[in-house]
């Protein structure tokens, strides 16, 4: 019995995070002395439909699939699908398959909640967004969560222990909490508490909904924290808000009638794209939680496509090894992996690991992941129906 219920880094690595399925397919495969060299696919739509997706946890897959004897080319990490294979492996079947289920788990999880903060960075390109649903997934998603939520081009997140493992700063100032704890009327010796007690590096953001409307308690804010007060930030519950766009466009306001126009305004609380859409004109920033920690998981499947050389799939999937495209009009294409591809595309699946051993120089470096995935979202015109959610 464990203290709590996560499943350890080694059960992963010993191929123990597995369906039972699968430990009895390699049993029947030993017992039966057959070991074949497929060609594993990993896809979610076979054909491309338009509807594209963010690709991330690449770097926990090649992790996964490191030092097993086998050959793996993926798509680069930030790049945006809509069909065909995102990653194909190739060699014994017993070398992964029992790998199968932590390895559709890494890459479909990622690339859930990356496509949900594409949606939210897209929809507010020019704004501060920052990742505040740490709180709303297992502890042990949270670094997932806030990476993923930084190859989409978030500019900071919340999670102190995420930030350790990402090696990356968390941001945040203050809850409600802090408020409550000082008691209704005494929000000044709050927010003087934070000026006093937190270190000079962090932004002096004071929280300002607490007990009274929100452009009262900015005033105040700004009366007791004067030109050591960097901003404010806005949470107020849904059911409190009445029209939220009126409500900070008074918070705005106000700060400018008395002079305090470089006083910024970020928000929080609840907030999708199409609430970021609707506010981006009249804040500075935005704390985006559920609508990204709660993404839906891409629906990967791992589906061999080709034994001993031979082309082969289950009813439904498409036979033999593919190659996917990037091409000149921002369209993806699929085709055979041994046929040449439409004129003038990019082949997007690169070689990541050969005969076991990682040969993807950088592949993994967050900051050019991050480029990727927003010149990419700019080459296929992602999030310009801006009705959608």
């Amino acid at each position: 019995m464990t203290e709590f219920d996560i499943v350890d880094a080694a059960a992963i690595r010993e191929g123990r995070a597995t369906d039972a399925y699968f430990e009895r397919t390699e049993a029947a495969l030993r017992g039966a002395d057959r070991n074949p060299r497929v060609v594993a696919e990993v896809t979610a739509d076979q054909f491309p439909d338009g509807d594209f997706e963010l690709f991330a946890g690449l770097k926990d897959a090649v992790a996964l699939l490191a030092d097993r004897g086998v050959d793996v080319d993926a798509i680069p990490e930030g790049w945006l699908f809509d069909g065909g294979p995102v990653m194909r492996i190739e060699g014994p079947y017993l070398a992964f398959a029992r790998l199968e289920t932590s390895l559709l788990g890494f890459l479909s999880h990622a690339s859930g909640i990356a496509t949900a903060a594409l949606d939210c960075r897209v929809a507010a390109p020019e704004s501060q967004v920052l990742s505040f649903g740490a709180r709303h997934v297992h502890p042990s998603m949270t670094a997932t969560v806030e990476r993923s939520a930084l190859v989409a081009g978030f500019d900071g997140f919340s999670h102190v222990a995420a930030g350790d493992l990402i090696g990356r700063e968390a941001s945040g100032t203050m809850p409600h909490a802090l408020a409550i704890c000082f008691g209704r009327g005494e929000q000044e010796a709050a927010w003087r508490a934070f000026d006093e007690g937190v270190d000079e590096a962090i932004p002096r953001i004071a929280l300002c909904d607490t007990y009274t409307d929100e452009v009262d308690e900015t005033l105040r804010a700004v009366e007791t924290l004067g030109d050591r007060l960097d901003g404010v930030r806005i949470d107020t519950t849904g059911s409190r808000r009445g029209d939220f766009r009126h409500i900070l466009r008074e918070v705005r306001w106000e700060l400018d009638a008395r002079g305090h126009g470089d006083v910024d305004v970020y928000v929080s609380g609840g907030l999708g794209p199409a609430n970021l859409r609707e506010l981006r004109d009249v804040v500075d920033g935005f704390g985006v939680g559920g609508y990204v920690s709660n993404a839906d998981p891409v629906d990967f499947a791992l589906d061999i496509v080709a034994v001993d050389g031979e082309p082969a799939a289950k009813r439904g999937k498409l036979s033999g090894a593919k190659a996917v495209y990037r091409t000149t009009d921002g369209a993806h294409a699929v085709g055979l992996a041994d046929r040449p591809g439409p004129t003038d595309a990019e082949s997007l699946l690169e070689p990541v690991i050969r005969d076991g051993e990682v040969v993807a120089d950088g592949a993994f470096d967050l900051d050019a992941a991050t480029d990727r995935a927003l010149a990419d979202a700019d080459a296929v015109g992602y999030g310009t129906d801006e009705t959608a959610e």
